[in-house]
């Protein structure tokens, strides 16, 4: 296990990879606003705009723009301005190649040193986080990394927009069973940060008696794991795929 309180100062830029808006927010604000504090740009691609979401009487048809408006607030607290959808359906997502070529679209586009997603693996641990939404992002994005993005033979037709192979050289995914952990971010400093971002997504967070709270005794329980009592943390399984 280590701990990464900062990034390199190889990692430059970074792509986020979500399922839903609010995904990135509950799994990996804190992190994303340390990285952007050191100067790193990061950008997020939300897969669907969360249209099956929502604890209220809001409208169906008012849902797709109230969370995209959700969570391009969430990233301005953390200080990301850059945020795309790619208009899947919520609860109907699958890792087929239409979603392979958009995710590898934004790499190639983005061209990121790191990517963040979800694990395509069940964390039976923690049932919730394993939606089935998040598993085929997880397995699309993976596939997107190796081998579509770097393999100018896959998707031909990007090469004919002018968008060139590249290596993504870490892929770090959230929500993995427990066994996976090998990373783990002291989020303290950046815990209001997280927090606003979370608040953001009124929609999905209002009715929490006590958001603050919960948020913190997660990360709490999750330094104490990781060797840093005391502290708030974030936690991933990182692997090498350059």
């Amino acid at each position: 296990m280590t701990t990464s309180p900062e990034p390199s100062p190889e990692i430059r830029r970074v792509l986020v990879v979500t399922a839903h808006p609010d995904d990135v927010d509950f799994g990996s604000a804190g992190t994303i606003a340390s990285w952007v504090a050191a100067g790193v740009q990061v950008t997020y691609c939300v897969c669907t705009a969360g249209d099956a979401g929502g604890f209220d009487d809001t409208p169906r048809e008012d849902m797709p723009r109230l969370r995209q408006d959700e969570q391009r607030a969430a990233a301005a607290a953390v200080g990301v301005t850059d945020v795309h959808f790619l208009g899947y359906r919520d609860g109907q997502v699958t890792a087929n190649l239409q979603l392979r070529r958009d995710i590898t679209k934004m790499i190639r586009t983005v061209r990121p040193h790191r990517v963040i997603s979800h694990s395509p693996e069940i964390n039976w641990a923690h049932l919730p986080t394993s939606h089935p939404d998040h598993r085929a992002v997880g397995e699309a994005t993976l596939a997107a990394i190796y081998p579509d993005a770097r393999n100018g033979f896959a998707h031909p037709e990007l090469l004919q927009e002018g968008l060139q192979p590249w290596t993504v050289a870490e892929l770090w995914m959230s929500e993995s069973p427990d066994e996976r952990i090998n990373r783990a971010v002291d989020i303290t400093d950046y815990f209001d940060a997280k927090l606003a971002a979370l608040s953001a997504h009124r929609s999905q967070t209002a009715h929490l008696d006590d958001l603050r709270s919960m948020i913190r005794r997660h990360l709490a329980r999750t330094a104490e794991r990781h060797g840093m009592a005391g502290r708030l943390a974030e936690a991933f399984h990182v692997v090498d795929t350059s």
